[in-house]
């Protein structure tokens, strides 16, 4: 087997009480040239982070013990490791707030085994190619952000954008491919007093698509995540 060059000395750690889910998962990653360990439930899971680095953690939200929202927020107040949460269609709720936890990512059970690893590499990237917060410019697939002039370009195209388009714009580009719930959104653009508002987030990201996106009216940036948030594609990579 030929493993590819993402998969290379990557560690990915399986949390799910479903042992079919976790034997799949295992087996599928295994196969893409990953290192593979699984736990059954959030303490089993913090327990082998205790001896194993993991480069990537898939959880479910749905475990006896400690859950996947638990084991987010516990993980993520020592790590900036990508998580990706597993979660049953119509748990809105309980997604929402893993990723306001700080989970970078959701699948949907049932999911497309492809649409997993490709979540997966991605994931991978991003943790690879920080944006550093205190950088001065943005340059991520078709975009070009300078943060000081406030100048935006995409595909060398200028495009003007007001003061609140512009934070919202870099806020997501800083974080490329990540879904952004719309309380975390709000919160960093508005201020937490707006985080029951949301009017002004739908107002501001049709504005944005407008300016933004191909005028044959296709969504390719500013990708909606139904009733958890937006997801910023940035486009080609150079």
């Amino acid at each position: 087997m030929t493993m590819t060059a993402d998969a290379t000395q990557r560690n990915i750690l399986v949390v799910d009480d479903e042992s079919q889910i976790t034997r799949v998962l295992r087996t599928t990653l295994a196969g893409h040239g990953y290192m593979v360990r699984t736990a059954g439930d959030g303490d089993e899971a913090l327990e082998i982070m205790r001896q194993w680095t993991p480069d990537l953690v898939i959880t479910d939200l749905s475990m006896p013990n400690m859950g996947g929202l638990e084991l987010c927020r516990r993980i993520r107040s020592k790590s900036e490791v990508p998580i990706i949460v597993l979660s049953v269609r119509g748990e809105e709720g309980p997604k929402v707030q893993a990723l306001d936890s700080g989970a970078d990512d959701y699948v949907t059970k049932p999911f497309n085994m492809n649409e997993l690893v490709a979540r997966v590499r991605a994931g991978l990237r991003r943790a690879s190619h920080p944006v550093q917060e205190e950088m001065t410019k943005i340059e991520v697939g078709d975009f070009q952000i300078d943060l000081l002039t406030r100048l935006v370009k995409v595909k060398d195209r200028e495009v003007r954008l007001t003061p609140k388009e512009f934070d919202l714009l870099s806020y997501l580009a800083k974080h490329p491919g990540r879904v952004i719930t719309h309380h975390t959104l709000l919160s960093q653009v508005w201020g937490g007093m707006s985080t029951q508002q949301p009017e002004y987030l739908h107002v501001f990201m049709n504005h944005l698509r407008k300016k933004l996106e191909p005028e044959d009216g296709s969504v390719r940036y500013l990708v909606t995540e139904k009733w958890v948030g937006y997801r910023f594609e940035p486009g080609d990579q150079p």
